[in-house]
């Protein structure tokens, strides 16, 4: 089953945090893709979302980073 995973961070060094948070998620088994996404209706709000073919593994969050992982149920 597919999962998506979110990591979200606010403030200052937020895009570069998750910027370096996303380049990291490359060799990971199962990672299908990934958006770096910002909010221009909430400036300094950034959210990775994560794609992976399999469970989402143990993943280096970093300190301050929110996070959350879900399965896909359905697909349009």
């Amino acid at each position: 089953m597919k999962r998506v995973h979110y990591a979200e961070a606010r403030g200052d060094g937020a895009e570069a945090l998750l910027r370096g948070f996303l380049g990291g998620l490359l060799n990971c088994p199962g990672f299908l893709g990934a958006e770096l996404l910002g909010s221009p209706g909430q400036p300094g709000l950034y959210l990775v979302a994560s794609r992976w073919a399999t469970e989402v593994p143990e993943l280096s969050v970093p300190g301050g980073v929110k996070a959350w992982s879900f399965e896909v149920l359905t697909e349009a």
